[in-house]
């Protein structure tokens, strides 16, 4: 820190001081002025007389208002204004009482705004240059006097500018911290968005292989005594599930790396090209799934094919868990129009119901994942049992960046 900038901090933090001292400085020019004679009678430019003691009294109460003058500064104006009125009928002749006015002027433009600072500058100019002009001891033309009306017009406007840089500097900082701010709360949004979009990754993936594994393992324990080869054939599926699953956790936990670290996930995005895959686990874990395309071969944007194939993966998921163990899923893709239209469709044969709502996240995920796209989803029980998903996504989506937009 510099030592302007230290001196600067210092006078900020003590005003009272600073005021103390302008005043006393502001005493010691006026007295040094009452004694300068600017026309010598023997013809010298400049010489010494002795000032009235009216005038040294004037100065001393001129100098001692200006310590109060960013307390009251128009007070301290009128008082410096009327000090200077009586020094210019009385002071014979005149010791420069004006200063302390000028400086009070200066004060109250550089606290106020500006129509206050024309009103009063315009009076202050107009009653002490006309008292100095009509009742003073010198001729209305004067250069004394014209001095007067020029140095409170000065101040007045030197007040004024140092207000409106003060105005203009404090704008641009409270535009900084607004901005500031702005930023702030945006990072925050940005972070929550990206946690909701990896919980609900982690929620997808999850789900869908862990429902597998307990399937195909109650497979292998129920055969495992009097046919080992289909237990057998049950725990390859289990590995099969788990080794998927490890692979999309460690690609999902893989975006939470700097961008520094090693193995970053380089596996693209799953997505309705991967459809025939994802139903053959679930055939495999002894799901009846059946699927229908009329898509016409539209290639999808990455989040909308990653929308797609989470929503059905959760959905026939969900029918694994809930609808009991010869149920039969329906999986249809449609293109209709600008729209790509995914529905999943089961019997609910075990109990007449469909996948329960209530019982955890998914329903919830396919909907914020519709959501995000501008895309609309509808979820229900079917009449005569099962449930039906189906939403409806848009083939380009209208949000910049889609949440979900990588696995």
């Amino acid at each position: 820190m510099s030592t302007l900038t230290r001196a600067r901090c210092r006078a900020r933090a003590h005003p009272a001081a600073v005021d103390t001292v302008l005043a006393a400085g502001v005493l010691l020019c006026m007295v040094a002025g009452s004694f300068v004679e600017p026309h010598d009678p023997d013809g010298v430019s400049w010489g010494l007389r002795t000032p009235d003691p009216l005038s040294l009294v004037l100065m001393a109460l001129g100098a001692a208002a200006l310590v109060f003058r960013r307390r009251a500064p128009r007070t301290v104006l009128g008082v410096a204004g009327g000090l200077s009125v009586v020094e210019s009928v009385t002071g014979d002749p005149r010791a420069p009482v004006a200063m302390c006015a000028v400086i009070a002027l200066y004060t109250v433009a550089a606290s106020t705004d500006r129509p206050t600072t024309w009103r009063l500058g315009l009076l202050t100019m107009t009653v002490l240059t006309g008292t100095a002009m009509a009742a003073g001891p010198l001729p209305w033309y004067a250069q004394e006097n014209l001095a007067i009306l020029a140095w409170t017009g000065i101040g007045a406007t030197a007040g004024d500018a140092v207000r409106s840089r003060r105005a203009f500097v404090q704008a641009i900082r409270e535009r900084a911290e607004r901005a500031e701010r702005t930023r702030e709360e945006e990072a925050r949004r940005r972070v929550a968005e990206e946690r909701l979009r990896i919980a609900r990754d982690l929620h997808d993936v999850v789900a869908h292989h862990i429902a597998l594994v307990n399937v195909q393992a109650g497979v292998a324990a129920h055969v495992m005594d009097k046919r080992p080869d289909q237990a057998k054939e049950a725990l390859a599926h289990v590995r099969e599930a788990s080794r998927h699953a490890l692979g999309e956790l460690r690609a999902t936990v893989g975006l939470l790396r700097q961008s520094g670290d090693p193995e970053a996930p380089t596996e693209p995005a799953p997505g309705l090209d991967r459809l025939d895959e994802l139903a053959a686990t679930f055939r495999n874990a002894g799901l009846r799934v059946e699927v229908a395309r009329a898509d016409q071969g539209t290639e999808l944007p990455a989040a909308v094919g990653l929308a797609a194939y989470r929503i059905i993966q959760e959905a026939l998921t969900n029918v694994q868990k809930h609808a009991g163990t010869d149920a039969r899923a329906e999986v249809s893709v449609v293109r209709v129009g600008p729209h790509i239209e995914v529905t999943v469709l089961d019997d609910g044969s075990d109990d007449g119901h469909g996948p329960a709502p209530g019982g955890g996240h998914g329903l919830l995920g396919m909907r914020e994942r519709v959501t995000a796209l501008r895309g609309t989803l509808t979820t229900g029980p079917r009449f005569g049992g099962g449930f039906r998903v189906h939403a409806i996504l848009p083939v380009e989506p209208r949000t910049s960046a889609a949440p979900g937009g990588r696995p």
